[in-house]
């Protein structure tokens, strides 16, 4: 079984080096978003190293009110990798050879497509490569899908050269024409796009500083104040919040050479029983005193929350500097 493994791979080796003097046309790649096909035998899937797999796979994403696995995965036996499998987006390999080696690939069988291949020299061997690469597993798949996303929803996109406040926070965002504008002061914006299962809004506004720094009590601060001054409720006196029982978990990103902090976290209607997830970016505007937020927030109940976070990601990465 393993030797079938390791033949198959091999001759992805040999396709690679064909592929660099004869050009080939490849069919387009399937696959939803967030979604990853596995090739491994059933015996692995089924142990301890497919245990390690699923682990990492199974590490909820962050800042989500229910508990939603980084990936929607499929497994396959080697010997049943057929040619409509070849087709998916996503594809990661997992094996034993005789050597250990983690290497990622581009637009094997189709196009766009990802594939990551980790193979060892025995189980345990396969169980310690996987657990090392956990993050390089995730991050290699959501980086390819990310790409793609971008590409899909900015396809038709407003101006931001029309809108007020990007020239006041001297950015350019590329928000879909599916958003709607709410609302463009100047100093603060608001699209929202509505479809079946609920709304997407993305806001942007600027913090002043006047050159002090900043914590991660006064983000959430000024976010309720812009909350409590532009995003009501549907009753009155009621207002967008941060939600208290959740602390947004930050990180530090750069966006188009930008320093920022990327927070996800949970949103609450004051007054209301409206809520959901919220990712923002807080750009560092050292030279204007300023800080730069960019948030996309939902409301879908009853629904799952992870691509529909993925999305707001997607497009609020596509800030870039005027």
């Amino acid at each position: 079984m393993f030797k079938r493994f390791t033949l198959l791979l091999f001759g992805l080796g040999l396709f690679l080096s064909c592929g660099k003097s004869d050009k080939v046309i490849l069919v387009s790649s399937t696959g939803r978003i967030n979604h990853v096909l596995i090739v491994m035998n059933d015996e692995d899937w089924n142990g301890k190293v497919g245990d390690a797999l699923k682990k990492i796979i199974a590490e909820p994403v962050i800042g989500l009110p229910q508990e939603e696995n980084q990936f929607s995965v499929t497994q396959v036996d080697p010997r049943t990798f057929n040619a409509l499998f070849k087709r998916n987006r996503n594809i990661l390999f997992v094996g034993i050879d005789t050597t250990s080696v983690v290497y990622a690939n581009t637009d094997i069988y189709s196009s766009p497509q990802t594939t990551l291949t980790i193979l060892a020299e025995d189980k345990d061997a396969l169980i310690n490569s996987i657990e090392s690469n956990g993050d390089k597993i995730i991050n290699t798949f959501k980086k390819n899908d990310l790409v793609l996303y971008q590409r899909k929803v900015t396809k038709d996109i407003h101006d931001s050269d029309n809108i007020e406040t990007f020239k006041n926070l001297g950015v350019t965002l590329k928000i879909p024409f599916d958003y709607k504008m709410v609302e463009d002061t100047g100093q603060f914006l608001w699209y929202r796009n509505s479809f079946a299962r609920g709304l997407l809004n993305i806001i942007a506004y600027e913090i002043p500083t006047f050159g002090e720094p900043y914590t991660k009590e006064s983000l959430v601060s000024f976010r309720d104040s812009i909350g409590k001054s532009f995003i009501p409720g549907q009753f009155d006196d009621t207002y967008m919040r941060t939600e208290p029982n959740f602390t947004p978990i930050t990180s530090q990103v750069e966006l188009d050479g930008m320093t920022a902090i990327e927070s996800r976290g949970l949103w609450f209607v004051e007054g209301d029983f409206m809520g959901g997830p919220f990712v923002s970016y807080t750009i560092e505007d050292p030279e204007n005193e300023r800080l730069i937020v960019i948030e996309g927030f939902s409301y879908s109940p009853s629904s799952k929350k992870r691509d529909v976070v993925f999305e707001l990601e997607a497009i609020l990465k596509t800030v870039k500097k005027n």
